[in-house]
């Protein structure tokens, strides 16, 4: 059990030396990029820089220990950055001391409903955010994200609103924008995108900033107008008191929890993506243990939330870490730096950090997807879009809430409208298919085989019903049998089994007789229970839908016919 919920006893006693130097070389590697980001990633979530610094070290450590992964790396995130943004400045002023305690306590919240849910075990909840509305949310988030960060990257003043206001305000202010800004913010945001391409295992943000601050260090005097860091406090983190009020914990929680959600999707699916590469085995339920003390140390700590970034888990394996002693090396360092180096940052300009931000941001966009998804599911690709509109007009809580209820709606519809079909036998098989698909398929004048797309409960019985019927009315030749082909079923629920039974019956005094194939032994067992057994008669139950066709033809009827 303690190797269970502390997976690090577990792997620690078997690791192999000759891990160590890659394991040190991919610490140093997330060390170069995790610093700088976390400064940058700070401004995303609306607190001072500093308080980047300060999540980086207790969550990689606190993960390192809980984590069933064994190279995910846990940090400070742009999507649900922006999130927690949004739902502090909902309550308190941004830029206040009250704005950063109240971040740092909704990490605390935010740790806590982790481990609450990994002690339910609800592993299964990032299973109601599909690819489509997590991707839509990604290239909204990407919008809002980028418009947000452009008045840093030009030396201008910002606004708060949706996308539209925030773009339009920075078209107004065009011209107040002056020279050097500009040309800091765009020529870090070049550079960025320039070493991304020509050399990705070269850690872009920490190249960027140590060039930006030594430039505008150098050139101070013909810099000006340019913001800059300013000094930082060295030393350890102070303890961070949590906000216990609980109107102000009420009002953070709606953010909380979307953040669980959406930050759970995306770290699961970091880990299992390495998963896949590794053969390593991840635990859904232990993840969410493990993000929780990840979250409580930092806010404890004065840091905000972090979540399982791929990014930096890709850059760790790039860079040939095997294990999470990658994680405790970057941590090493981190705490280094916050403790001696963090006057190297004085002179660190905002333009650059920003710079950071929207190069990071536009790595996250993937243009190609939606139009690979616009081709292969028109609905998917509609409630991608539906959720990218959401977010840019309404926000972005409500983007995503929009895009898991219209997943829920879809949902719902489709298992309520079961893929039902009349099927025929395809030539020289006893394979049979939809007639519709497959025009080649025989069928057998006087019998309907109907093959149940789906499983039958109280939504879905109307619809199935509703498909038999048109099958029997359009029939050509007048139909004395129906053999259902129940494969698909793995429920069959009371309301569905009267309601099955009802029709069965009113078949029968047609002159119709009934019969299933392929009955799963837990469905036999309601319709046993139900009635639908005994007035079917258990004869006419069969293994294969060819036995019941088989037994059809025995008592007497034609061959086949096209």
């Amino acid at each position: 059990m303690a190797q269970r919920i502390v997976p690090i006893l577990e792997w620690l006693p078997a690791y192999r030396r000759e891990s160590l130097v890659p394991d040190i070389l991919g610490g140093l590697a997330l060390w170069a990029v995790m610093v700088p980001e976390a400064m940058a990633y700070a401004g995303i979530v609306g607190v001072p820089p500093i308080m980047g610094l300060y999540t980086i070290v207790p969550p990689l450590i606190a993960y390192a220990f809980f984590g069933s992964s064994r190279l995910l790396v846990v940090g400070p995130d742009t999507a649900t950055g922006l999130i927690s943004a949004l739902t502090v400045g909902a309550v308190v002023a941004q830029g206040t001391m009250e704005f950063d305690t109240l971040t740092s306590t909704l990490a605390i919240l935010i740790g806590v409903l982790f481990l609450l849910f990994g002690a339910l075990r609800m592993g299964w909840v990032a299973t109601f955010i599909p690819t489509p509305v997590m991707r839509g949310f990604i290239e909204g988030l990407v919008c809002v994200t980028i418009v947000g960060q452009v008045p840093h990257l030009l030396g201008i003043d910002g606004t708060s609103g949706n996308f539209l206001t925030k773009l339009w305000f920075v078209l107004q202010h065009l011209r107040d924008a002056s020279l050097a800004p500009v040309l800091t913010g765009l020529l870090s945001l070049a550079a960025m995108l320039l070493l991304r391409r020509i050399a990705p295992r070269v850690p872009a943000a920490l190249v960027v900033a140590v060039a930006a601050t030594i430039l505008i260090d150098v050139l101070a005097s013909k810099a000006a107008g340019i913001d800059v860091v300013g000094d930082l406090p060295s030393g350890l983190p102070h303890f961070v008191k949590p906000v216990l009020d609980p109107e102000l914990l009420q009002a953070l929680l709606p953010g909380a929890l979307a953040i669980v959600l959406v930050g759970y999707a995306e770290a699961l699916g970091g880990a299992k993506a390495v998963a896949m590469q590794t053969g390593d085995d991840v635990d859904p339920n232990q993840e969410l243990v493990a993000h929780g003390p990840a979250n409580i140390l930092s806010g404890l700590f004065g840091g905000f939330l972090v979540v399982g970034s791929l990014s930096k888990t890709s850059l760790a394996m790039a860079s040939g870490a095997h294990t999470q002693i990658a994680n405790l090396v970057a941590a090493i360092f981190c705490f280094l730096t916050l403790v001696f180096l963090t006057p190297l940052f004085r002179e660190m300009p905002h333009p650059a950090l920003a710079a950071i931000v929207i190069a990071a941001m536009l790595h996250l966009s993937r243009p190609d997807y939606l139009r690979s998804l616009f081709l292969r599911n028109r609905w998917e690709f509609l409630i991608a879009a539906i959720v990218i509109i959401g977010e840019l007009t309404l926000g972005v809580l409500q983007g995503i809430a929009l895009g898991v209820v219209l997943s829920l709606l879809f949902l719902i519809y489709r298992t309520s409208h079961p893929d039902s079909a009349a099927l025929g036998q395809l030539p020289g098989t006893e394979a049979y298919r939809d007639v519709q698909r497959h025009p080649e398929a025989i069928t057998f004048p006087g019998l309907l085989i109907w093959r149940a797309g789906g499983d039958l409960y109280y939504a879905s019985i109307g619809h199935f019903i509703e498909g038999l019927n048109a099958a029997l009315a359009t029939s050509r030749v007048s139909v004395n049998c129906v053999l259902v082909d129940a494969g698909s079923v793995n429920l069959l629920d009371t309301s569905a089994c009267d309601t099955l039974l009802a029709f069965i019956t009113k078949l029968q005094h047609q002159g119709i007789t009934f019969a299933f194939a392929r009955v799963r032994d837990q469905v036999r067992d309601s319709m046993r229970l139900g009635g639908v057994e005994a007035v079917v008669g258990p004869a006419n139950y069969y293994e294969r839908v060819t036995d019941g066709v088989r037994a059809w033809q025995h008592r007497g009827k034609p061959d086949a016919a096209v």
